[in-house]
């Protein structure tokens, strides 16, 4: 009697053991973020929106539901933001210095290893697809692609851990990748040509632009100079890559008769509430904390400007070139990262 209770008991407690375990139909999403914009980040989906507050220390946990059918998922901290990957069961931490974002980001918790990977990728194509790619000659351009794509192709068959629904998606994506970006190199071609009907005219002007120092600028005030303007928002990956090389090449041209003009688009996007003023407040921040030099202004109606409209500004960062007596040089100028540019200003009179 006693060897069939003991049976009993121990095939009950294997009953127990190996039940499956439930999943939760929730994301529980925890973390800290040091030096964040605000009090608040805000997750994003198609379809989906979360507000989630921090405290004062950057800390924050809350709860959400996923749809299956969608598995992307972005996290804003006031213009800044990361890819997420989330399913119903997860429990991801977050932690990431909003001072250095994309390099400090780190995962942990269930879901993390797919979570890393969005990170670890994000990270290698900054690296791999430099501002200057697109100036490069065909040939060169052909055979930089190849190499990238290789380094890709390596990068998603060596992940481990990664949701297998990822995967197949980063794979799909990969087959295409090749003649989605020379698609893309030769409508930049055919962009510089669209352009080129600027060249040698006046300037389509902007007025009172409002300055870092609260005083009004207008293009006008610079005749005389050579001016390099760069288009360009605080919520831009590709804009905030150039601007240590734009650094530079103040640095470098500070002497020289050219005045360098940073004009910020910035509307709200990215903001709590899409709050023009909270986006006024970051681009002062952002130009204090990059110690960003010439001359900032911010566009009186950011792409409904008269000056963005006129130079069929549709995507930035954008670069323009004018001369001394206020005409255009090149209405699609080198970013300051590409090797062209100091070309271009060593044909200037400066």
């Amino acid at each position: 009697m006693k060897n069939l209770v003991k049976i009993a008991f121990v095939v009950l407690i294997s009953l127990v053991s190996c039940k499956k375990e439930e999943v939760k139909d929730y994301v529980t999403l925890s973390g800290k973020i040091e030096n964040h914009v605000g009090d608040e980040i805000k997750i994003t989906g198609r379809g989906f929106e979360k507000i989630i507050k921090m405290d004062e220390n950057g800390s924050f946990k809350d709860t959400l539901k996923v749809s299956k059918k969608n598995t992307k998922y972005m996290l804003f901290d006031g213009n800044e933001y990361a890819e997420l990957f989330l399913k119903n069961g997860y429990e991801v931490n977050i932690n990431l210095d909003t001072k250095k974002f994309d390099e400090t980001i780190k995962f942990s918790g269930k879901g993390a290893e797919t979570n890393n990977y969005l990170a670890d990728k994000t990270r290698m194509q900054k690296e791999l697809f430099t501002p200057s790619l697109f100036d490069a000659e065909e040939k060169e351009f052909d055979a930089t692609i190849a190499t990238i794509e290789k380094k890709l192709s390596d990068f998603i068959n060596n992940a481990k851990g990664v949701d297998s629904t990822l995967i197949a998606t980063e794979k799909m994506g990969l087959a295409s990748f090749k003649k989605g970006i020379k698609g893309a190199y030769m409508q930049q071609k055919a962009r510089k040509a669209q352009f080129a009907s600027f060249v040698g005219k006046p300037a389509p002007d902007f007025k009172n632009y409002e300055n870092i120092d609260g005083s009004k600028t207008s293009l006008k005030d610079l005749k005389g100079k050579n001016v390099y303007i760069d288009v360009w928002a605080t919520w831009c990956g590709p804009c905030k890559r150039e601007i240590p090389a734009l650094k530079e090449l103040e640095h470098e041209y500070k002497d020289k008769n050219i005045a360098f003009v940073s004009i910020s688009v910035d509307n709200g996007r990215g903001y709590p509430g899409n709050s023009l003023e909270k986006s006024k407040e970051g681009w002062k921040k952002m130009i204090a904390e990059k110690e960003m030099k010439g001359i900032q202004l911010f566009a009186d109606k950011a792409w409904q400007s008269d000056f963005i409209a006129a130079f069929k500004i549709r995507s930035i960062p954008r670069f323009i070139l004018i001369d001394t007596k206020g005409n255009v040089v090149d209405a699609d100028a080198p970013r300051p990262s590409s090797k062209k540019i100091k070309e271009v200003f060593n044909k200037l009179k400066l």
